[in-house]
């Protein structure tokens, strides 16, 4: 299992991610912008809005984020709040699909489910919820590979 930082923004995920790339070094591991979806219908506002970036920091840490979109975080009831804007991510490998259900349900007792655990678009079991004391989660096992 691996823990790392999710960072949301609102336009400036490439902005951000690429002064981060500048201060840490190294390379995006994966970079896709939301007009790269299956069947997407993403407004011209939002057309090189960033769906998920990673920048792997050191061996143990990589530092993902992304945009949040009108049209997808509206569904979840996600709103973006500068300095409310971060996430722990949960990553586990496919050996490790046995986890993902336990550690969905256990961290999100008397939370709020902003997305359920499902298999998603990306090959993976994934869901996003705010824990019972306010802080936010991502668990995301990958099944396949993309």
């Amino acid at each position: 299992m691996q823990l790392n930082h999710y960072l949301n923004f609102q336009g400036q995920t490439l902005a951000a991610f690429n002064f981060y790339k500048s201060v840490f070094g190294g390379e995006f591991s994966f970079i896709k912008k939301y007009v790269e979806l299956p069947d997407a219908q993403v407004s011209d506002k939002e057309k090189d809005y960033i769906l998920h970036v990673s920048l792997p920091i050191n061996e143990f840490t990589v530092l993902m984020g992304s945009d949040t979109s009108e049209q997808f975080c509206a569904q979840a009831s996600i709103v973006f709040t500068q300095g409310n804007n971060h996430y722990i991510s949960i990553n586990l490998e496919k050996n490790e699909q046995n986890q993902v259900q336990y550690l969905f349900d256990a961290l999100s007792i008397h939370g709020q489910i902003e997305m359920p655990l499902e298999k998603t678009f990306w090959g993976a079991l994934y869901g996003a919820f705010t824990d019972q004391f306010g802080v936010k989660w991502m668990v995301n096992c990958q099944l396949e590979e993309m």
